[in-house]
């Protein structure tokens, strides 16, 4: 039981300390799946919503710790406790999204390694058995290093959890996971393989046979089957393949620009994916740095997934020399963790992203007149319009 204890206190410690620090990493991605589980059909706690950053960081920053106070054999009361009912609180939530197929990623691991609903429910069950372990086995745990000594590392990771928490914050993820990550081609990501696994679904026929409702059971084909015909229900028995970027779109009035601007060189792109939660302070530096981009014949456009009136009243308030196109706004949050953010693409490939803290530093290289501008007449006339229909 010692050496089993022994084991365990090191790798559950490590665990924990891996996961929280994937997830320390990048805090504002671990509030959106936080905001997924507070949704009224899953959880129903919407009154937390506005929280959910303020938690996803208590979480992150405190599972981090319990991985290393349990290796410290720091407060093992405390630390063994909160392991404890930490796990069997997650091994619910997991079992409760795996059961009713609320959450299909439980963000465990961040975008690191995505788990399905039902991975992550075993995964936990196996945690909550080597805690009890643990736990039960407390008086094997001896301590490292004095009692002072452990407090003074604890309070170091702390600090430290707190640093790295601000930096990611105000700049950006350390390390991107995502399929959008500096170097990544968006069109290469969009595509599917040849040979990659195909949907599988079920299809229940329902047909009345001598007054008589029958359902016949096939994988798509027409069932031959006398009698009338009522309905019939789809089921998604086994997914496919899925590409890394997906529901990925640029349009505007209807018409779809996506194919245009992902083969286009040069262009800037200002990403705002909700403007009603935007950082209006950063368009101080995104202002700067577009115009500096128009004039050394860099393409600019902005994408967001709020309605063209709200995109034209922020042109005409801040005085932004570029159109903003629509885009969904799940996508625009995985892009980039900054609202608003800036990125440049060369036909595709993201080449730079920055947070709108540091939109100033984006480099920036004299450019060829470009074959074809778009006028910055026509968002001057439509940011003169929203103003006037506003002061009306």
């Amino acid at each position: 039981m010692k050496y089993i204890v022994g084991f365990l206190r090191i790798f559950v410690g490590i665990f924990f300390i891996i996961s929280g620090f994937i997830k320390l990493n990048d805090p504002v991605g671990f509030s959106f799946k936080l905001k997924d589980y507070f949704a009224p059909d899953v959880l129903n706690l919407e009154s937390l919503v506005p929280y959910a950053l303020l938690i996803a960081l208590f979480v992150v920053i405190f599972e981090v710790l319990l991985g290393i106070m349990l290796i410290l054999g720091y407060a093992k009361k405390f630390t063994l406790w909160s392991l404890l009912l930490m796990i069997v609180f997650f091994t619910f939530l997991t079992f409760y999204s795996a059961y009713f197929n609320k959450v299909t990623d439980c963000g465990c691991f961040g975008d690191a390694l995505k788990l399905t609903p039902w991975e992550s429910f075993w995964k936990d069950v196996v945690l909550t058995v080597m805690i009890l372990l643990l736990f039960f086995g407390r008086k094997h745990i001896e301590p490292f290093f004095s009692k002072s000594v452990r407090g003074i590392l604890v309070f170091i990771s702390f600090i430290c959890c707190m640093g790295f928490a601000y930096y990611v914050l105000q700049h950006l993820p350390w390390i991107d996971f995502r399929a959008y990550k500096i170097g990544a081609n968006i069109q290469d990501g969009m595509e599917i393989p040849e040979g990659a696994p195909k949907p599988i679904f079920e299809y229940n026929w329902t047909f009345k046979v001598n007054g008589e409702e029958k359902v016949i059971t096939t994988n798509g084909d027409y069932p031959q089957q006398e009698g009338e015909f009522i309905g019939v229900e789809t089921t998604e028995i086994q997914k496919g393949y899925e590409p890394p970027v997906h529901d990925f779109s640029i349009e505007r009035d209807g018409e779809d620009y996506t194919t245009q601007f992902l083969e286009a060189k040069n262009l800037i792109v200002v990403i705002a994916y909700n403007l009603q939660l935007t950082e209006m302070e950063g368009y101080e530096n995104i202002k700067k740095i577009t115009n500096e981009a128009l004039e050394k014949n860099y393409q600019v456009i902005g994408l967001s997934a709020s309605s063209r009136e709200k995109t034209q009243q922020l042109v005409a308030n801040k005085k932004l020399n570029f159109k903003f196109y629509f885009c969904d706004e799940t996508t625009l949050k995985t892009i980039v963790r900054s609202n608003p953010g800036i990125l440049e693409l060369q036909q595709g490939t993201i080449e730079q992203k920055l947070h709108w803290n540091d939109a100033l530093e984006l480099q920036l290289k004299e450019q060829p007149p470009l074959p074809k501008v778009e006028p910055i007449q026509e968002v001057v006339q439509d940011s003169t319009q929203v103003a006037t229909d506003s002061i009306q």
